[in-house]
């Protein structure tokens, strides 16, 4: 098992090869949660991703032997943008297998930083099988994205800087993948300070961890998407798992439309770019799943590799969910003026239209009548229900589309 030790020597090996990343107070987010929330940005990694620390600590402990013959991994993206680009700055050729889903933006970042990338397979595990038999071919080392101890360790560095950078710190809120990131940092923060809470947060749909712990052993989940693709992990490692359950207090879990809320909250209020997987911790704190009250809390904020197009997707998810976009359904005789009279209703409440639009054959509408649909931005859902109150005042029956 990962010691202090081990983490110790790896922050002291790592040295400057990879950043200090802030972590500053949010009055925001603090006023929102309940707590004094920290934000501890790993998005800001030349990598965009705390991967890099684990990756780069792993390739340093390989023999001269072992670097000359390379290395591969296989990852979704993070993982495999970390071992591309240190492995390229420390002359280590690198062979990187990724699956066929994995988001564009990481595949072209991965190839920028000089690893060869081979896409492979329809998920994770397909890459991973695929990884292991040209690593058997090749004579290559494998680098695992989670269960190493090696890599465990470079990502236990992040637990020794949050102690320095904040003052009496009570908690801290981690995502769970595979568990190298939580096993880590919970192991440094816990050794040098045991009072602190750990917990961690998973996807409703992938919870891995919460089963492992539940049965005792790592088990494996069925397939789920989620727009936590980062962390979306069917079998956490039989090397993270006695960490999780030595040093970890709570592990919670969290919905895909609390993710998207997270993320768009955090673009809005925080000027900060997370994914899904990095928005996770944020999303349990805004949700208040966790037993924390008025603690000095840091949130992990562990990655910000996100496509533009999902951003967008996912910004529009957070909207709805927050109620600042809103679609009715009305039902209206087909008459000139009819219209007129319910966009000024609307405009009123100062509610604004994004769009409208026409059916005259379906939805089980009467001839001489017509069903229109409003896609309407407002304030939130304050202002939904000032709106809904003004058409019902005004006569107009409204059904609210989900």
């Amino acid at each position: 098992m990962v010691t202090l030790a081990d983490i110790e020597a790896a922050r002291a090996r790592m040295g400057d090869l990879v950043d200090i990343t802030p972590c500053d107070r949010s009055q925001t987010f603090s006023t929102f949660t309940g707590n004094s929330i920290f934000f501890k940005l790993e998005n800001l990694q030349m990598t965009g991703s705390f991967k890099e620390r684990g990756a780069l600590n792993k390739m340093l402990l390989l023999s001269q032997e072992e670097r000359k013959r390379g290395v591969i991994c296989a990852s979704a993206g993070n993982h495999a943008q970390g071992v591309s680009y240190h492995a390229t700055r420390l002359g280590i050729k690198s062979k990187i297998v990724m699956p066929l889903t994995a988001p564009l933006v990481k595949v072209s970042a991965t190839q920028g930083y000089g690893g060869e990338v081979i896409q492979h397979g329809l998920n994770y595990d397909e890459a991973f099988t695929e990884a292991m038999r040209i690593r058997e071919a090749e004579g290559l080392t494998f680098i695992h994205a989670f269960d190493d101890d090696a890599v465990i360790a470079g990502q236990g560095t992040i637990g020794l800087e949050l102690l320095d950078q904040v003052k009496d710190l009570e908690a801290v809120v981690v995502p769970i993948g595979g568990g190298g990131l939580i096993g880590g940092i919970a192991c440094a923060v816990k050794e040098r300070k045991p009072s602190v809470r750990v917990i961690g947060v998973e996807p409703s749909v992938v919870p891995s961890m919460k089963a492992a712990i539940s049965e005792g052993a790592p088990i494996t989940l069925p397939p789920a998407r989620t727009i936590a693709d980062g962390i979306a992990v069917r079998r956490v490692g039989d090397h993270t798992l006695p960490l999780a359950q030595k040093y970890v207090d709570e592990i919670v879990t969290v919905e895909e439309e609390e993710i998207a809320n997270a993320i768009l909250l955090l673009l809005e209020r925080e000027k900060t770019v997370a994914e899904g997987a990095g928005a996770t911790a944020t999303a349990a704190l805004l949700q208040r799943r966790t037993s924390l009250v008025g603690k000095r809390t840091v949130s992990l904020v562990c990655g910000g590799n996100i496509d533009s197009i999902f951003l967008t997707h996912i910004i529009e998810r957070g909207l709805v969910k927050d109620g600042r976009i809103v679609r009715l359904r009305l039902q209206t005789s087909d008459n000139p003026g009819v219209l007129h009279a319910l966009t000024g209703v609307i405009a009123k409440v100062r509610a604004n239209i994004v769009d409208i639009r026409h059916e005259r054959a379906y939805f089980g509408v009467r001839l001489g009548n017509t069903v229109m649909d409003f896609t309407l931005e407002t304030r939130g859902a304050d202002h939904v229900e000032a709106l809904c109150k003004a058409l019902t005042e005004a006569g107009y029956a409204y059904e609210r589309i989900l």
